[in-house]
């Protein structure tokens, strides 16, 4: 397996390495693939099951990275079939894979603000890796947007505030404009123990497509963006607002538009919700709280399935998997 650059750092070791779990007799003891609470060095573990698996197989699915197949939850999705996309992941952008598998693995285990400092340290770090780089080099960025008027929404009636991300032409691209405007409606939340309620959702075709590819890579060095990322961090700013908020989600929920939500106790989707972690694809990782909020809502491994496939899910198996709370 080859990438455009850092070849010279893997030379003995594969960053993917498939698990087949068929055949296994379950019922002889069976010891897990590591050592618990040892390092965790490369490659990805992906275990590929075609039957269903028993209870009896947690013991090691948990220490894999995801496993296709075999249906036992909350570790298993999608079907062998997605182990070439997984692949084509991988050859891709190995850094920000094994980067998205080490943060998952301490994020899931970390407490909230613990956990969002871990992310904002690696989604930097990527920042300055040559795949992305690869990626910038290769995305022509688009002008700014004018015309949507304000970039969120503040409706007030009584105790309830609504509150609606407001760039339909850009499918609420999760941009500095729309940031700042979702932190200073939440403040307001915060600030007054009036309001009892707070709804967010997007104006136009979707809820938000994500961040706005255009202004990716645009801080100043990597260090700035960290800081920046991590005291600008909507998902933290609604996990502060414990059960007074709710999300109700359509459209494209992509990206900063899965990640954000999934922090809120309550979530609510339409039939034409889907859900995408698109990120490696950039050669980078969830980067708006992903790592934190989506692993507690439907575990690391369903997260990493989402992140190395890039396969989007519709609505039900979102709320199958907890990810959405209710459908409209």
């Amino acid at each position: 397996m080859t990438t455009k650059s850092g070849d010279h750092w893997r030379t003995a070791v594969d960053p993917l390495c498939v698990v087949d779990l068929d055949d296994v007799d379950w019922t002889d003891p069976v010891g897990p693939p590591l050592t618990p609470g040892a390092p965790f060095p490369a490659p990805l573990l992906i275990g590929v099951a075609t039957t269903a698996l028993p209870p009896q197989a947690a013991p090691v699915l948990e220490q894999l990275t995801i496993t296709l197949g075999g249906g036992l939850s909350p570790y298993c999705a999608g079907t062998a079939n997605d182990l070439a996309a997984i692949r084509e992941t991988v050859i891709a952008a190995p850094f920000a894979a094994l980067t998205l598998d080490g943060v998952l693995r301490a994020t899931s285990r970390a407490a909230l603000a613990d956990g969002l400092l871990i992310e904002s340290l690696a989604y930097s770090m990527l920042l300055g890796a040559p795949e992305f780089a690869d990626w910038r080099a290769r995305v022509e960025r688009r002008a700014a947007v004018i015309g949507d008027g304000e970039p969120v929404l503040l409706d007030r009636h009584g105790e309830k505030l609504h509150i609606t991300l407001n760039r339909p032409s850009r499918h609420n691209a999760f941009g500095r404009a729309v940031r700042d405007g979702l932190l200073d409606a939440l403040e307001v939340a915060q600030l007054d123990p009036s309001v009892r309620e707070v709804v967010v959702s997007g104006a136009g075709p979707s809820f938000c497509s994500g961040g706005d590819l255009d202004e990716f890579g645009t801080a100043p060095d990597i260090a700035t963006a960290h800081l920046v990322r991590l005291h600008r961090s909507a998902g933290a700013a609604v996990a502060a607002l414990g059960d007074r908020i709710r999300f109700d989600l359509h459209g494209a929920c992509i990206g900063a538009g899965v990640e954000i939500p999934s922090f809120a106790p309550r979530v609510v989707a339409r039939d034409d919700a889907y859900f995408r972690l698109p990120e490696l694809g950039m050669g980078l990782i969830p980067g708006a709280g992903g790592t934190v909020g989506i692993t507690r809502r439907i575990g690391r491994w369903r997260t990493a399935y989402l992140a190395l496939t890039d396969r989007a899910i519709g609505a039900t198996a979102a709320l199958e998997w907890g990810l959405v709370d209710a459908l409209a």
